[in-house]
């Protein structure tokens, strides 16, 4: 060790990440603000009201974006693995998949295809069994929110089968 170092007094970096999560979390806590302050006349007979729970969303907001933001510029956050955007891309792919498909291939086969390449982007190869297993459980899902709560979800060809 040299004369005049201390390994301990090494200065950190502000974490960017970190300040553009704060950012972007005082931005979600802005914009519902501004949401409630729309709906101020619509309070009844109590206090409690339609504008209460996204208030009390936006507070908390406020304070993770204050929070992060401390973290961030004292650097005391961990550090990070690289990021892998090898599986981002099959949840993202599964997602829009299920958007585009949905109202085509209903409910069941288009949640079951976002099931099977989310099991994907978390490590599962087997699509192959996947995506049947997955059709078969969003059926289910399909059965009880359509058939038993008497939800609107869009039927497709597997569904008009048994229905």
């Amino acid at each position: 060790m040299t004369k005049g170092t201390n390994p301990s007094a090494e200065t950190r970096r502000p974490d960017r990440a970190a300040l553009i999560i704060a950012a972007v979390l005082a931005a979600i806590a802005g914009l519902i603000f501004w949401d409630v302050s729309r709906l101020s006349g619509l309070a009844g007979y109590s206090q409690i009201g339609p504008m209460t729970v996204p208030y009390a969303i936006a507070c908390c907001l406020v304070v993770l974006a204050i929070w992060t933001a401390i973290e961030g510029v004292r650097g005391d956050f961990s550090e990070r693995e690289e990021q892998q955007f090898g599986p981002v891309v099959w949840i993202v792919a599964g997602l829009a998949a299920q958007m585009l498909l949905l109202n085509t291939l209903g409910f069941s086969i288009a949640t079951g295809i976002l099931f099977a390449l989310t099991a994907r982007g978390f490590g599962k190869r087997k699509l192959w069994l996947s995506l049947p297993v997955g059709i078969v459980i969003c059926f289910f899902v399909w059965l009880i929110f359509a058939k038993l709560l008497q939800l609107s979800l869009p039927a497709g060809p597997l569904e008009r089968l048994f229905f």
